[in-house]
């Protein structure tokens, strides 16, 4: 019979000390692992993987990829879906009793690149506002969602991000893939991943069309989740990131890096934010994959045949290999 494995629950990397306000370029490597052991004889895996960001996502580029499977007769397919996911499937016909995926990334954060640029088709996406099951807002989601909308969709959602970092406490291992975000916020406690499931929630119950991020933070531990917004490029170019009154209300966090520029000629642009840690996501960011919510983009799912049980076990680290400021000076760093 075929059994399914999937990644374990997201976390979070905790921020590492130092200040990249400054920066104008920040150069990133990201290790992961995914090893699997099985219990018993498991054949003709068919396993994905999203766990390489596009060559490109607004202010961050990405530099090399090199992917590696332990299996040594592993055959691997790379394909492009929606929100430019880099999706690779691993073929393997007889599984070895540990299977590991490594991957390692070179990518850089530019603070001149701006957000990213999106088709005017975008703000009408029936697929970035209607719920799914993961994101389907509960009548307290909504009328909160109604009471912090304004006419300036950037410091609506920059009010609902901060509105869920209040009401959700982060308690890791307090939730699993599966939890929705009613659950989450009726039971008050979650990990970044539900946050942004109720961010989600609230911004689409307003029109506002909103994506689920996937990536990385500096330091090390899991994989972390935060929120794209998709607005009106004219809103950005109007001063900065929306008008620069409507931060005022909104929170004492500063706007600072990508969030100060504004995109070229594009109709609309997708804005992050964190309500794990209620703010503006900025270079301290790395960026993998989006889509509606988690299911879109885990890290790290498949299928195969056999009675036995697969247990994954991730680990992870992002290095700064070197931070680029204003003036021309330069650094390297290994957290």
């Amino acid at each position: 019979m075929a059994r399914a494995s999937e990644a374990v629950a997201a976390g979070d990397a905790a921020p590492e000390p130092g200040d990249l306000d400054s920066a104008e370029q920040v150069t990133y490597r990201v290790r992961q692992r995914f090893r699997y052991t099985y219990d018993g004889l498991a054949t003709d895996l068919e396993h994905r993987l999203i766990a390489v960001p596009p060559p490109r996502h607004g202010g961050q580029l990405r530099r090399s990829v090199d992917l590696r499977v332990s299996a040594p007769d592993a055959r691997t397919t790379w394909a492009r879906g929606p929100d430019g996911l880099q999706i690779a499937t691993v073929s393997v016909d007889v599984v070895p009793p540990t299977l590991d995926f490594d991957i390692t990334l070179v990518v850089e954060r530019f603070a001149g690149l701006g957000w990213p640029e999106l088709p005017a088709s975008v703000l009408s996406s029936r697929r970035l506002l209607a719920p799914t099951p993961l994101t389907t807002p509960t009548t307290t989601m909504i009328d909160a969602a109604r009471s912090l909308a304004g006419g300036d969709p950037v410091a609506t959602a920059r009010r609902v991000c901060g509105w869920v970092h209040q009401r959700i406490e982060y308690v890791s291992g307090s939730t699993d893939v599966g939890t929705t975000a009613a659950q989450a916020l009726t039971g008050g406690r979650g990990v970044c991943q539900d946050q942004a499931h109720v961010m989600i929630a609230m911004c689409r119950a307003v029109g506002i069309p909103a994506r689920y991020v996937s990536g990385h933070m500096l330091g090390e531990g899991a994989s972390h989740a935060w929120v794209e917004v998709v607005v009106p490029a004219g809103i950005l170019r109007a001063g900065g990131v929306g008008p620069l009154g409507a931060w005022a209300d909104a929170s004492p966090v500063p706007v600072s890096g990508p969030a100060a520029v504004t995109p070229g000629g594009a109709a609309a642009a997708a804005v992050a934010f964190d309500p794990c840690h209620d703010r503006v996501a900025d270079l301290r960011y790395v960026t993998v994959a989006v889509g509606r919510d988690y299911h879109d983009v885990a890290p790290t799912s498949g299928r195969y045949v056999g009675a036995g049980r697969g247990v994954l076990t991730a680990t992870q680290r992002v290095d700064v290999l070197e931070v680029r400021r204003r003036g021309g000076g330069a650094s390297g760093t290994g957290w």
